[in-house]
């Protein structure tokens, strides 16, 4: 076997091999951008032709989300028992089928299952394609890779923008629903030509396959001995999250970091945008051509500030950068507020707020966006890691869903202008949040920050 290892290594075209196959992984990202993108520009269609108010477009968007959460829940132990090649494979199909499933959707409440089912595959990828990356990428370039996974994701919510800006002259919502499945019938072919991650190859004693993996990925056989040999030792650290949340008071803590986290990047008011922003144009006074112009200038502008956070964050840390994101995050919704408060009335007004309101999607791609991601997987121990990453992401998609699910009715009971105030003074609590509880990770190691949380230090200096 060592020269069958030793002859794919000699063979290897690893860098071409690593990246060729991070990025198919990445399309899980892209995927999920997809459809966080798609049915905003299709809801005012979709409320046309069934006749239904509010309150059901509420429930046909967040059950995305809902969905999402059941996935994530049962991401980890799919990934664990299945492999993560396969459970990236059964997101593909649930997310191919999800989204034929919505397009013939003949009512209400036959789109919301549909939206469950693609919501079940992307709760399957957020969790596993980020967890595949982590693996399979070199040390080298594993922060590039997994950054790649959040730009494909502001993509493919750009992409969806255009896609229903194109679809918007019939106003065939079906065809902006379906369409999505195209891209996933390519992730899902590619999908087939990836190789299993080395690391659960390992963990499931296949040695001599893992090794075999890893010299077609690293091309050297030294590296990969090396590798596996390391891979070996971090696994005799068994995870007991559930036990180690019952007995130890700091995991505790760390947990409930992650979930204040989480919960805070939902509400910012971030998805409201995303979920909802033909309507927000449409209340600024903008018919529905221009509402879905500046819906897919939503996208760009996520897209292009996500690549701030990319240039920033090992230079300037995580903390400075949450705070100048809430600070816009609270001025640009502030202003909205605001605006809408006081009446737009003429063209310049229009695109102030419309400037504002990309002003917040800056604020929010560069900080919020990425980072949280970043610090829940930093703060927490070794031994339950994937226990305080689950319960986080969970969070996640239960706050995301609570924000689907409300804004529609908030605008209708509180008013516009109160509805973004609200938002915006969450945003400045935020600030706040972080100054007391956030630790800041710029340069320290995992095993520090460990050691820190596990000696009793508050929150926010176990980065020191």
């Amino acid at each position: 076997m060592d020269v069958a290892i030793k002859q794919q290594a000699e063979a290897a075209h690893p860098k071409a091999a690593v990246v060729t196959t991070c990025i198919l992984a990445a399309l899980a990202g892209l995927m999920f951008g997809l459809d966080i993108g798609v049915i905003s520009g299709a809801q005012q269609f979709i409320q046309a032709e069934f006749k239904i108010d509010d309150h059901m477009i509420e429930w046909i968007v967040s059950a995305m989300m809902a969905g999402a959460a059941v996935g994530a829940l049962g991401a980890g132990w799919m990934s664990a028992s299945l492999g993560r090649k396969r459970s990236l494979l059964l997101g593909g199909v649930l997310f191919i089928a999800g989204s034929l499933f919505c397009a013939s959707a003949w009512s209400p409440e036959i789109l919301i299952v549909a939206r469950f089912i693609l919501g079940l595959a992307i709760g399957i990828a957020t969790f596993t394609a980020p967890l595949y990356l982590a693996e399979v990428a070199p040390e080298r370039i594993r922060g590039a890779m997994i950054s790649t996974y959040q730009l494909m994701i502001t993509t493919g919510i750009l992409l969806a923008f255009l896609s229903d800006t194109a679809f918007s002259a019939s106003g065939n919502w079906r065809w902006m629903l379906g369409i999505i499945a195209a891209p996933g019938v390519l992730f899902l072919v590619g999908l087939f030509f990836l190789p299993d991650s080395p690391r659960w190859l390992l963990l499931k004693g296949r040695r001599e396959d893992a090794q075999i993996v890893l010299a077609k990925l690293r091309g050297d056989q030294g590296v990969v001995e090396k590798e596996v040999a390391d891979i070996e030792e971090q696994l005799k650290t068994p995870q007991h999250g559930w036990s180690m949340f019952r007995e130890n008071p700091n995991f505790r803590r760390s947990v409930g970091l992650g979930v204040l986290l989480q919960a805070m990047q939902q509400f910012t008011g971030m998805n409201v945008v995303m979920y909802y922003a033909p309507r927000i144009f449409k209340d600024m006074g903008y018919d529905t051509h221009a509402q879905m112009w500046f819906t897919a200038a939503v996208g760009l502008t996520n897209v292009l500030a996500t690549l701030i956070a990319f240039g920033l964050v090992d230079r300037l840390g995580r903390k400075p950068i949450l705070y100048a994101g809430f600070a816009i995050m609270a001025v640009g919704l502030g202003v909205v507020g605001t605006m809408m408060g006081m009446g737009i009335h003429s063209r310049g007004e229009q695109f102030f707020t419309v400037g504002m309101l990309l002003l917040f999607i800056v604020g929010f791609a560069m900080s919020a966006g990425p980072l949280i991601w970043t610090l829940c997987s930093e703060v927490q121990p070794l031994k339950g890691r994937d226990f305080g990453i689950a319960c986080s992401t969970f969070t996640n998609w239960v706050t995301n869903m609570i924000v689907g699910a409300t804004f529609l009715s908030l605008l209708s009971g509180f008013g516009n202008a109160q509805t973004f105030w609200l938002y915006a003074a969450l945003n400045a609590v935020f600030i706040i949040f972080t100054f007391w509880l956030v630790p800041e990770t710029k340069g320290v190691t995992l095993e520090q920050i460990e050691r820190n949380l596990m000696k009793g230090k508050p929150l926010r200096q176990i980065g020191r």
